[in-house]
């Protein structure tokens, strides 16, 4: 099974049903595509800033909300929490936390309009639109569809890799503990 490491608050933010699409630079391979796939919490930890920004956004509401391309009181819920804290944890690190789908990819702008509300006269006014999880533009040219998603009751401690990589079989990973 093939795996995509994210950083927090970004991977819970999927497995909890907040995030339904995982924006990318590239197309998802068509090997993948109808394929489940691990979602896995990179080793980096969260930044205050990024979670603030993230709430923020939300409770701004409108095109700002719209913009995150997430479902507001799911990612709310996971996020509250988090707000305060000059140092945010309490999410997994360096660890599988869930599984899901990967669907046909899709226009990442076109998701954040028709998806979102996201209103087509502010594309180009916002940083990092669709998704806020960077301000390079470029990086949500395509939004994979996170579907039928199963998350795990306890995280699993694996270290991750950029881009998709090899999750190891049951019996491999049990080898490893």
């Amino acid at each position: 099974m093939k795996a995509l490491t994210l950083w927090q608050p970004w991977a819970s933010l999927i497995v909890v049903g907040a995030k339904p699409f995982e924006f990318r630079k590239w197309k998802a391979h068509r090997s993948v595509i109808g394929q489940r796939i691990v979602i896995h919490a990179s080793t980096r930890p969260m930044v205050a800033e990024e979670i603030r920004q993230i709430v923020d956004n939300l409770k701004w509401g409108g095109a700002n909300a719209a913009a995150t391309c997430l479902h507001v009181d799911a990612a709310l819920e996971l996020l509250m929490p988090l707000y305060h804290l000059k140092k945010p944890d309490g999410l997994p690190l360096s660890a599988g936390v869930g599984t899901a789908i990967v669907g046909e990819p899709r226009d990442g702008i076109d998701i954040a309009i028709q998806d979102f509300g996201f209103p087509r006269e502010a594309v180009g006014e916002l940083p990092g639109l669709p998704g806020f999880d960077s301000e390079r533009g470029e990086h949500a040219n395509y939004g994979w569809p996170m579907l039928e998603i199963e998350k795990w009751d306890a995280p699993q401690p694996m270290r991750g890799a950029q881009g998709l990589w090899n999750w190891p079989d049951a019996e491999k990973f049990a080898e490893d503990l």
